[in-house]
């Protein structure tokens, strides 16, 4: 069994307020959730309007199965909004027994 954590660095320069912001990453992450049955939260830059740091989870036996599915994830991010600027990601997988 392995986990595999997925950072996304986000940057939302339309945004002029934390409510816009929210807003958009809610619609994110519903998104997400629904689609690829990960759990995802905003971890980080939470005060700030127009960066935001998502965490993604994904628990899998098979860790090409979990770097095919955050994959996925960060390019649906990317192509599904327009007004969002991935800036940097990161996938890690935990082995654990």
């Amino acid at each position: 069994m392995s986990l595999g954590v997925c950072t996304i660095s986000l940057r939302l320069p339309e945004n002029h307020s934390l409510k816009d912001k929210r807003k958009v990453l809610k619609s994110i992450i519903t998104r997400v959730r629904g689609r690829y049955n990960v759990a995802i939260a905003e971890m980080d830059d939470q005060d700030m309007w127009q960066l935001s740091t998502l965490g993604v989870a994904y628990l899998s036996n098979d860790g090409q199965q979990i770097d095919k599915v955050l994959s996925k994830v960060v390019e649906f991010i990317t192509q599904s909004r327009l007004d969002i600027e991935v800036l940097d990601y990161k996938i890690e997988i935990v082995p654990f027994h």
